[in-house]
């Protein structure tokens, strides 16, 4: 299993603008971050984590042509709103891309992005449009998506409902992980957290 982290900055990234912190001053590459997303990948198959506001510099930047799913912790825009993006990718493929989260984010990815979801809306001849095809998943329950199981594990973080996931040896959470949940990240070979 391989994990390729696309972006670790805060819903801001790094630099954030207007800040004048030593940080976002910096020189060093390593405090130029775009918001968080990851790839994970096994056996030829990939899994999309997120799709942050700059997910096509990010793919492009590593190398990534296409993903055969998309897993959402949340609904936050820093983690949803470069989902236009996967425009590049659906057109490769017959039928829209599966996308999997929370209830509420599935809910609110399909209202606010009516056209990804809506095989009536045909684009214009010459042009294209993202697709995609939504898929609700519950917390503890394991779900297969491609060649991965995937077991959501519901973490806090503020009003909304977080989804952290184990899939296989890795754990992936976007927020605090409390003690009363870690019994489910057992065993595991790689986790991270607060990414």
């Amino acid at each position: 299993m391989r994990l390729t982290f696309l972006g670790t900055g805060t819903s801001f990234g790094v630099p954030q603008i207007g800040c004048d912190c030593a940080v976002c001053r910096s020189e060093d590459p390593r405090d130029k971050r775009t918001r968080v997303g990851a790839v994970v990948e096994q056996g030829g198959e990939r899994l999309l984590l997120d799709t942050p506001p700059e997910l096509r510099l990010q793919l492009i930047a590593t190398g990534i042509h296409h993903v055969d799913a998309v897993v959402y912790t949340h609904d936050h825009a820093d983690h949803t709103h470069g989902i236009d993006d996967i425009r590049a990718i659906s057109i490769r493929r017959s039928g829209g891309i599966p996308i999997y989260g929370p209830a509420e984010t599935i809910a609110a990815l399909r209202e606010k992005f009516t056209y990804v979801f809506d095989e009536t809306m045909r684009p214009l001849p010459g042009t294209s449009k993202p697709e995609a095809a939504g898929h609700v998943l519950s917390p503890g329950v394991p779900a297969r998506i491609g060649g991965f199981t995937v077991i959501p594990v519901e973490v806090p973080h503020g009003r909304s409902r977080v989804f952290g996931y184990r899939i296989g040896p890795l754990a992936y959470v976007t927020a605090e992980l409390p003690a009363d949940i870690q019994p489910a990240y057992d065993g595991l070979t790689v986790e991270i957290p607060d990414a």
